[in-house]
């Protein structure tokens, strides 16, 4: 078995520094949960708790995401033939689920706080989010780059970027409560934090299904694959074509591939063409194709 590397000599020391990076920010993300339900309690400010679970989830996800990164390096083996990076999709599955039901907590805790108000501790509350949203700036630094080219670090990239504009809406219900006592404005601010964590994972969520159900790659058409197929010389047919996505960067093909009899003694000469075809116009490297000799009618 050909083992799949995709990896040049620097990578391992960036994707160390990049493990690094996740490292501090789940512990620093950590920290910044216990200040805040401390700080929550103490003030009475739901809209603080709700950030602070926000948190907590974007430390667990960067945790899982981090735990996902480390089994996805494993090479190829008899169980798994193309490697284990199918464990970063698991990991974004496991992580959106989760996001999700924290949202649902948080709508629910939000309405309950209308039937029984609580008095708030403004000063608090402005204090404690403005240090979470220092932190959550410093969380979206650290995970920026490694953002660029995966799509759980991007989500968790996202995730601090959704928290540092959710402190600032917690700030902003500690200075109207301050100012107008607008005890309100503090259910008001949860609920928006609510719909963002549900947005976050509603709208992600599809993505992920359509890897883990191995569907058809969205940058690939299957009637234009099969016409420009069609275009090397000697194939007349292809068909039982199926196209998916062994992880988030690599796309595989596998299709029966009917070519005249004239060309029998070039098919692997047409195995080549196809693959270096597949692979420039449509991104797929691995492919699998079954050369069938068209009948005679």
């Amino acid at each position: 078995m050909e083992p799949i590397t995709g990896h040049k000599g620097h990578s391992h020391d960036t994707e160390s520094l990049s493990d690094l990076k996740l490292f501090v920010a789940i512990g620093i993300n950590v920290g910044l949960t216990v200040v805040q339900v401390i700080g929550g309690l103490v003030s009475g400010s739901l809209s603080l708790i709700a950030d602070a679970l926000h948190n907590l989830s974007d430390a667990g996800a960067l945790g899982i995401a981090l735990l996902a990164r480390v089994i996805g390096r494993k090479p190829p083996d008899v169980r798994r033939s193309f490697g284990y990076r199918r464990a970063e999709v698991i990991a974004a599955l496991i992580n959106l689920t989760t996001l999700i039901l924290v949202g649902l907590y948080l709508v629910y805790e939000a309405l309950w706080r209308l039937f029984n108000p609580e008095a708030i501790e403004g000063w608090i509350v402005v204090v404690i989010a403005g240090v979470a949203l220092c932190i959550d700036l410093i969380t979206a630094f650290l995970t920026f780059s490694s953002s660029k080219n995966s799509v759980n670090i991007k989500a968790a990239f996202l995730h601090n970027v959704s928290d540092a504009m959710a402190s600032l809406g917690v700030m902003l219900a500690g200075s109207l409560i301050l100012l107008f006592q607008w005890y309100w404005v503090d259910t008001l601010v949860t609920l928006v934090i609510a719909g963002v964590v549900l947005w976050q994972g509603t709208s992600t969520m599809p993505v992920v299904m359509q890897l883990l159900m191995d569907g058809t790659p969205e940058h690939v058409s299957v009637p234009s694959l099969v016409e420009s197929m069609i275009s090397i010389d000697g194939v007349e047919h292809v068909y039982h074509v199926h196209v998916w996505k062994i992880d988030e960067h690599r796309s595989a093909l596998e299709a029966h591939v009917q070519i005249r009899k004239e060309r029998l003694g070039h098919q692997e000469d047409i195995k080549r063409e196809l693959r270096e075809l597949l692979k420039e116009l449509h991104s797929i490297e691995h492919s699998t194709l079954e050369i069938e000799v068209l009948s005679s009618s």
